[in-house]
């Protein structure tokens, strides 16, 4: 068997590739390195089935050559910064709709590519009123460029699974943690505490409720849909949304508390006003995940355990925050 994996240097992609090597795949990684990070592949490189390319889905002759001879696809390649969206917003538009299109024109092309999992998220749920919100919420009201681009990602994937014999996946994963985690709040609090040990400046008043998973437990469930279970394969339309959670929330003031003490230090937090962080951040997650648990799927880490092990592994990776503006 032979997997493309798009965004192959990210945090998700580069987990996806170790799991599909261990498995015995041949993989083909293909990354723009725009954010992603080559040291994440260092072991799949030692590995002859392992073929690393450099290259952007928005060039459809590369995804074209990439695909070649290919079983599936795990479309994890996107712009995953909900605030860098706002700043330039093209970049939603192009890396997660455009980029979508392609990689899917690219499948349809292809005598072998028929089976997709993609990488969604609870931003395309809006602001939901239902929690725990379930995976077929009525018209979600979009509040993020992010969100909107990662439903057109969504509604794209399910026309070419109806038109073109497709089989796909999608995941409307949290915010998820654990070793190589490179963005959001908790990568925000550790750089600012290892800057200043004293205080720590809190976006928002720190009340706002989310919901992490830990990267192990989101691969696990990849590899249970995708690859041992394949639900859709039978259904007249060949296309499956799973929402990828947990059953618990916590407040950001908690989680602050819970990495100040994971590196033994104690700082005077500092908040600001209302419950959002930036534009577009959701200050409620909590994802109804009974449809992937009906599967057989259980988180095996809480939120906490991950944001203490996430802390951790930042602190003694320092190296990360120079990677990152």
């Amino acid at each position: 068997m032979k997997a493309l994996v798009t965004g192959a240097a990210g945090f998700i992609g580069s987990y996806i590739v170790d799991e599909l090597l261990k498995r015995g795949y041949e993989v083909v990684g293909l990354d723009n390195f725009s954010t992603g990070i080559l040291r994440y592949l260092q072991e799949a490189q030692k590995n002859k089935k392992f073929r690393l390319v450099e290259g952007d889905i928005l060039d459809l002759k590369i995804l074209k050559n990439t695909i070649e001879d290919v079983d599936i696809v795990y479309h994890m390649a996107a712009n995953a910064d909900i605030r860098g969206g706002t700043l330039n917003t093209k970049c939603d538009l192009e890396q997660n709709t455009i980029g979508t299109y392609n990689v899917l024109e690219a499948m349809r092309l292809s005598e072998s590519a028929k089976r997709i999992c993609f990488a969604s998220s609870a931003a395309a749920l809006g602001e939901p009123d239902i929690f725990p919100t379930p995976e077929n919420l009525p018209n979600p009201m979009q509040t993020s460029l992010y969100g909107a681009s990662k439903m057109a990602g969504e509604g794209l994937i399910s026309a070419y699974c109806n038109a073109f014999d497709i089989e796909g996946y999608c995941f409307r994963f949290v915010s998820l943690l654990g070793p190589r985690y490179p963005h959001g709040h908790v990568f925000d609090f550790v750089k600012k505490l290892i800057k200043d040990t004293l205080t720590l400046d809190i976006l928002g008043d720190g009340t706002a409720q989310k919901s992490y998973l830990h990267i192990n437990d989101c691969i696990s469930a990849l590899m249970l849909v995708c690859e041992d279970l394949r639900p859709a394969i039978d259904k007249e339309h060949s296309f499956e949304i799973y929402n990828l959670g947990m059953e618990e929330f916590i407040e950001v003031s908690r989680s602050a508390e819970l990495i100040a003490t994971e590196l033994g230090l104690k700082p005077l937090f500092k908040f600001g006003e209302g419950k959002r962080g930036w534009i577009g951040d959701n200050p409620f997650v909590f994802l109804d995940v009974n449809k992937i648990k009906n599967l057989g799927w259980m988180p095996s880490y809480t939120i906490e355990e991950s944001i203490k092990e996430t802390a951790n592994w930042l602190a003694h990776n320092k190296w990360i925050f120079n990677t990152r503006s």
